[in-house]
């Protein structure tokens, strides 16, 4: 028997695998998939909670440690970057260790982090502790997202992505409003370090709920990075929903950060708290999210995003008037928009990607964050120049430029309709034969 299982095809056992795994799938309404949905909604809260808990105290901290706003928005701005660098690699770590055990870890890391930024008494020690956590922070979007595309069935994924999503914009409501609400109250350290409590026991949550990925384990091979990453990047198809998140995220940052400006300003002349809860809008995203996969099953997935990005513009458009429930509506109707468009996008690439797929979410993540940081800059100029009119134009000119990649993604699709049945090629990642058989995953994912 041993002498048989040593001389037995290794194609056999891929594609025996491959089945088992279609077979074991976790389809909507089990009490697995309950369980999947709470631990992924409390990882993405713990992620967004965590990562802009920082932005209502940017000017506290230019005036408490008396430093130049530019630098005050240091906390925010480094630990975006250095979340967008760290997770190009986490993908390829979370294949050798685990994608659960990477997330648990990650969650717990940041959840300490937040408690330990409490009492950070200078700038410096400050900044240190929010480079730390960008970097934990990897540990989370792109795994989760790969984890729940090799996971769900195809018909469970939408709604499932949606629900990670709409923890995302929970998480980023509540960072913001929470911490202005409480530093007005008591101190931005309090704030802070009950969002740390918060996020420590919401970790143990997310540790109990979800059950471990069935992804076989794979030895660290630094190659295999590199070349993955350059795959996705030479495939058309990801290429565009890679330019979708640069287009969708740089249009809702550049929207938030200069809303806020002109309803501080005449005629409006609202106060600081007031003009945080605008971040409310932020639940119709999250409901957004959660029941556009419903939508996607119905109409499809390019023609739900591009419905999606108008969705956006309107919003913006609406909010050149000068009412203020108008404003309001046009900024909810704008947030609907982009949620909806990020859910369909981010679930598509877990699809689309034939291979590697951590990596895959990665890049797009990659894109999502380097799109906040250049449009939000951009978006800077467009209002220093033509206030909040030039800062609408360069939102819709975004927009526009998405409306021609969901185009230019329906034609790549159906150019490749029906797709030929792909043969098990690892060696597109720049692997040996030595390198292949230790990945026999790969052989699975690209069937």
């Amino acid at each position: 028997m041993k002498r048989a299982a040593r001389h037995m095809n290794p194609m056999n056992v891929v594609a025996s695998t491959h089945s088992t795994r279609e077979l074991g799938r976790i389809q909507s309404g089990t009490d697995v998939y309950h369980r999947v949905n709470l631990a992924l909604f409390v990882a993405g809260f713990v992620t967004f909670i965590t990562l802009y808990d920082m932005q209502p105290l940017l000017p506290v901290f230019s005036r408490e440690y008396g430093v130049a706003p530019a630098l005050g928005s240091l906390p925010l701005s480094i630990s975006t970057c250095t979340l967008a660098i760290a997770m190009l690699f986490t993908g390829t770590l979370s294949e050798t260790w685990g994608r659960k055990q990477i997330m648990t870890g990650a969650l717990f890391v940041i959840s300490f982090l937040a408690l330990l930024s409490a009492f950070s008494h200078t700038f410096v020690s400050l900044l240190l502790v929010r480079l730390l956590q960008g970097f934990a922070l990897a540990g989370l979007p792109a795994v989760a997202m790969a984890y729940l595309g090799e996971e769900m069935d195809a018909a469970s994924l939408g709604p499932a992505m949606g629900l990670y999503i709409s923890g995302n914009a929970v998480g980023g409501m509540t960072g913001r409003i929470f911490t202005a609400t409480m530093t007005d109250l008591v101190s931005w350290r309090a704030a802070l370090g009950a969002i740390g409590i918060i996020c420590l026991l919401s970790s143990w949550v997310f540790m109990k709920s979800l059950p471990p990925s069935h992804l076989q384990r794979r030895p660290f091979v630094a190659r295999y990075l590199v070349t993955s990453l350059g795959y996705h990047l030479k495939e058309p198809k990801l290429r565009c929903l890679f330019g979708i998140a640069f287009i969708a995220v740089g249009s809702f940052v550049t929207l938030y950060n200069y809303i806020t400006f002109r309803l501080l300003a005449a005629p409006y002349l609202l106060s600081q708290s007031h003009v945080s809860l605008i971040f409310l809008v932020y639940l119709l995203g999250s409901m957004s999210a959660t029941g556009i996969g419903h939508l996607v099953n119905r109409f499809g997935r390019v023609p739900t995003i591009r419905f999606s990005l108008f969705a956006m513009a309107a919003g913006a458009t609406l909010t050149l008037a000068t009412p203020l429930p108008l404003i309001v509506a046009g900024v909810g109707l704008f947030t609907c928009g982009f949620f909806s468009a990020h859910a369909i996008a981010s679930s598509s690439v877990s699809r689309m990607a034939t291979t590697a797929r951590a990596q895959a979410t990665a890049l797009y993540l990659f894109f999502y964050y380097v799109g906040s940081s250049v449009a939000g800059t951009v978006g800077g100029l467009f209002w220093n120049t033509w206030g909040w009119g030039g800062v609408v134009s360069l939102i819709c000119l975004l927009l526009t430029a998405g409306f021609f990649v969901t185009i230019r993604l329906s034609s790549i699709i159906h150019a490749s309709y029906p797709p030929p049945p792909a043969k098990s090629q690892p060696w597109k990642l720049g692997l040996t034969a030595e390198e292949t058989e230790q990945y026999p995953g790969l052989s699975e994912e690209t069937r």
